[in-house]
């Protein structure tokens, strides 16, 4: 089958590769692949961020995000059959969106929300399950209190910016001008444009800061905090809580802890708190979000479409930020649909 694989770690360590078609095990489903979606973790993976915590074998097909048929189920799996159109978040270690077909644990799986389409349920699973997992297992968000995401009109920012306002929260966001009508579209009713604002000077008494920037705007982020806020960050620095989280050796979680030790002196300075978050696989609360996709409280933001064989295109294009809003999703070519 065709597939996009990581044969070196390194920003030319990708390329496009025929490879086998993956084995099926008891708990797995095999789905053929309508399309995918590009995350920042693709990048990361790639480039061999975590290699001493997550520890691929090149080569390896990339890719975080799967929409498509299940074209065979494992002797274990019930809840799946072949012709189900699903969506998932492959667990790490059984990445391979970008590709013809991917084998991926049931657990993993759930059925496409019934209002997307494939290309649609490309864009979600990753950014909605990290909006979760941050918003009601980390933070436990509730009513009225106050949420800030920055650079909301991102793929993640924009579904955080939904959840958080579902969830009862006063939300404000960073973005630009261009983008400014986007984010009050899905709830955002604080709105500061970066390029002509200092959030730290504009906002303060806020109960949770999601933070995909990172350096300097995550220090100015712990500042904005009401006492025992917290600021979450999904680019790093990477504390013990993720080594622990990958089950990583004791010795990985003192390596993290060095990390982001000056960030976590600082928020202990200002009474507040810092974790770093790295979303989970989870099936289950695919299914919860996929109910909230076809009432409507929550929509997916596609920037633009590429075809399956310019998936390193792609890439390229959300690496040199030249997405203007939500996700970049890579669609398999006709006939492969």
């Amino acid at each position: 089958m065709k597939a996009f694989v990581v044969e070196k770690y390194g920003k030319d360590g990708a390329r496009a590769a025929e490879v086998p078609e993956p084995t099926v095990g008891a708990r797995d489903v095999l789905v053929r692949v309508s399309a995918t979606s590009i995350n920042p973790l693709d990048k990361m993976v790639r480039n061999g961020e975590f290699k001493q915590l997550l520890k691929y074998k090149a080569p390896f097909v990339l890719g975080h995000d799967v929409a498509g048929v299940v074209t065979r189920v494992g002797s274990a799996v019930r809840s799946l059959e072949a012709g189900d159109e699903v969506y998932a978040r492959p667990r790490d270690l059984r990445i391979g969106g970008f590709a013809e077909f991917i084998a991926i644990d049931q657990d993993d799986v759930a059925p496409k929300p019934a209002s997307l389409t494939l290309q649609e349920a490309a864009a979600v699973p990753l950014v909605a399950l990290a909006a979760w997992q941050i918003l009601v297992d980390r933070a436990d968000v509730k009513p009225g209190q106050k949420v800030l995401v920055h650079a909301g009109a991102g793929g993640l920012g924009s579904t955080v910016i939904q959840l958080a306002k579902h969830l009862g929260a006063t939300v404000a966001t960073t973005t630009t001008a261009e983008t400014e009508k986007l984010v009050r579209s899905l709830g955002a009713d604080v709105v500061v444009d970066y390029t002509k604002e200092d959030f730290s000077k504009a906002l303060s008494g806020y109960d949770l800061v999601l933070d995909a920037v990172g350096g300097a705007n995550l220090e100015k982020s712990l500042t904005v905090l009401k006492p025992g806020g917290l600021a979450i960050s999904v680019v790093g620095p990477p504390d013990a809580g993720f080594a622990k989280q990958l089950g990583a050796p004791s010795f990985m979680g003192v390596v993290m802890n060095t990390l982001s030790r000056k960030v976590r002196k600082q928020a202990k300075a200002l009474s507040v708190r810092y974790q770093f978050f790295f979303m989970q696989a989870n099936g289950s609360q695919l299914r919860n979000l996929g109910a909230l996709y076809d009432s409507g409280t929550l929509r997916p933001v596609i920037d633009r479409t590429f075809p399956f064989n310019q998936t390193l295109e792609a890439m390229a294009y959300v690496e040199q930020g030249r997405t203007k809003a939500g996700k970049v999703v890579v669609s398999m070519v006709p006939g492969n649909d």
